[in-house]
């Protein structure tokens, strides 16, 4: 199957996805916050905080760019993959690498506990203010050069939540 085909974008609600796993666009407390990450609490339950609370315990939260995973409690989806985006502050700050490396770790999280499919929201492209155009470029390259080194996964799915996302994610895909 090409690259192209593993690949699948919805203008949806991240929280209705039927998923092996969904990604959480996280902050490093993991304790909740606005955004996509209230709307997974809010729709996964206390299931979700009870894990990340544990996480907490064990390492002190996440650190920009790494993914840590949890239970999806009652999503359709089986594990929510929390990642921690990187706040715009002009590139100065490797921003991009940052970026890319919360997709490199959240689909290796995936392939680690047998994810088949993981459907990703727009990372740090809200409160995070990073620009929207480069997001995706780097959301769909990274994802494009992860699916052409393993074959674990079998589906990508991009979700964007409003109009300018979606089409930002149609002329690259």
């Amino acid at each position: 199957m090409s690259i192209e085909n593993k690949i699948e974008l919805l203008k949806a609600d991240i929280t209705k996805i039927k998923a092996d796993a969904i990604v959480n666009a996280a902050n490093t407390s993991l304790l909740g916050g606005g955004g996509v990450d209230g709307a997974i609490h809010r729709a996964g339950g206390p299931d979700i905080l009870e894990e990340c609370r544990k996480i907490v315990a064990r390492q002190g939260g996440c650190k920009t760019g790494e993914a840590v995973i949890t239970t999806a409690g009652r999503l359709p989806a089986k594990y929510v993959i929390h990642t921690v985006g990187p706040v715009w502050n002009d590139g100065k700050y490797q921003e991009e690498e940052k970026l890319a490396n919360c997709y490199k770790n959240s689909l290796w999280l995936a392939v680690n506990n047998n994810c088949k499919t993981i459907a990703f929201p727009n990372i740090s492209t809200g409160v995070y203010r990073f620009p929207k155009k480069e997001a995706a470029r780097i959301a769909v390259d990274t994802v494009k050069d992860f699916l052409s080194e393993t074959n674990q996964i079998e589906k990508v799915i991009f979700v964007c939540f409003d109009e300018e996302n979606y089409g930002l994610y149609e002329t690259l895909i």
